[in-house]
């Protein structure tokens, strides 16, 4: 099949979509999304548990790991209430959950997905699935994007292959070897936003259970992490909000070789003084009150039980009765627990990639390449990932934006196709 376009955009996700939609809505040049998968969108129908977290009600560039300055910038080009703005015009108003995750009224992913594919349609866009691109050859001015089914000739190229995570949905990271030989670097790559695994039992009685905690993580003695949130017990080891957003300084640091430590502090907001005065004072004002009474008044009872276990204290002895040692020992237990984590349970269950191409290496104002002219990168596909609450997904509308707009305003109709021919 020999073809052209003026712009061609690989990858049909969110960052995708939404860069091939503002660029047709930018200029009348003929867009063409290439997308390896059979269905196309298989990111967004899964996440938010299929109901799809589009943005949060504030974004600000410390919620994402990566260089600020650039962050910061792409950010103000589209931010939160403007994707708010455009959803309402697809037709998907949004609404605020207590938590500041925006989600769709209809509460389905599928609306999003259907809505940005309207849009599609209505803009003439082609969109073009199970045609897996495997190169993007820089020739005479143009590129020639060579798919499974012969290659098309495009005057620019908008990369929004993504990263490594949850390769169910098609992401592989192949889109970072086509940019290596474009002549990007492509930093080391970890998951991230992914649940731990916890070697021991500990864990498994206390699957199902959450509440909030102050996570805290040291590589080699030096805090490299703090935070708080909700923690998730789970079969395996712990999730939740907290987990996933500490994971990439976890698995980022153990992959450096360095010695990981991750402490968990039940009684947030209390320092371990604090909550041994706690202790004191409780056990001098109710002295016969079992010491698991004591705790389930502030921590589930499954909790309280495996912490005084796990201090080696009887759950059934009396407050008077709790010897120094032993209330110190609960103490550390309380405020300072130590996660056994072993490993990240992988990219199957990453919501996201730490790492990719350097921020550096695109023009914040146009996700233009400096190293490939007539080349945007958008998405996943960066040295950028955000907190779990909606923050990727507007990293992915605002890369969008910025570069399909920009690839509109630049880019001129390409020169007829050669008659060269890609098996």
């Amino acid at each position: 099949m020999e073809d052209q376009c003026d712009i061609a955009v690989i990858g049909g996700g969110a960052a995708g979509l939404a860069a091939g939609i503002f660029a047709a809505e930018t200029a009348p040049h003929r867009v063409v999304v290439l997308d390896g998968a059979a269905q196309i969108g298989a990111k967004i129908l899964i996440s938010g548990g299929g109901r799809c977290n589009v943005t949060h009600d504030v974004v600000r560039p410390d919620d994402f790991n990566g260089a600020q300055p650039v962050v910061r910038n792409i950010l103000a080009a589209f931010d939160e209430h403007a994707t708010q703005q455009w959803f309402a015009a697809l037709g998907v108003p949004l609404k605020r959950e207590d938590t500041g995750k925006l989600f769709p009224v209809s509460d389905s992913a599928r609306t999003v997905l259907e809505a940005l594919l309207r849009r599609c349609a209505a803009l003439g866009i082609g969109i073009r699935e199970q045609h897996r691109v495997s190169d993007v050859v820089r020739t005479g001015g143009t590129f020639d994007v060579v798919h499974q089914h012969g290659f098309l000739r495009a005057a620019r190229v908008i990369m929004a292959t993504g990263g490594c995570s949850l390769p169910r949905t098609g992401s592989d990271g192949g889109g970072w070897e086509i940019v290596r030989r474009l002549g990007h670097t492509v930093t080391p790559t970890f998951p991230a936003l992914v649940p731990l695994v916890l070697q021991g039992g500990v864990h498994a009685g206390l699957s199902g259970l959450s509440q909030p905690v102050e996570l805290s993580t040291f590589a080699d003695g030096g805090l490299i992490d703090r935070r708080t949130g909700s923690l998730l017990w789970t079969h395996f080891g712990v999730s939740g909000p907290v987990v996933m957003d500490a994971s990439r300084h976890w698995v980022i640091a153990h992959a450096g070789g360095r010695r990981v430590v991750m402490r968990c502090n039940f009684l947030r907001g209390h320092s371990f003084e604090q909550v041994e005065r706690l202790l004191m004072d409780a056990a001098r004002v109710r002295p016969r009150a079992s010491m698991q009474r004591l705790l389930a008044e502030r921590l589930p009872d499954r909790l309280a039980t495996a912490l005084l276990v796990a201090a080696g204290v009887d759950p059934g002895v009396r407050a008077a009765q709790l010897s120094r040692l032993q209330r110190r020992a609960l103490v550390h237990a309380l405020t300072a627990f130590v996660l056994p984590v072993v490993r990240a349970r992988g990219w199957d269950f990453a919501e996201v990639t730490a790492g990719g191409v350097p921020l550096a290496e695109i023009d914040y104002r146009t996700m233009a390449s400096r190293r490939v002219e007539g080349l945007h990168l958008v998405g996943e596909m960066l040295d950028c990932d955000g907190r779990i609450g909606g923050f990727n997904f507007q990293w992915a509308w605002a890369t969008g934006h910025v570069a399909g707009r920009a690839a509109a305003a630049a880019g001129g109709p390409a020169p007829a196709p050669s008659r060269r021919v890609i098996a």
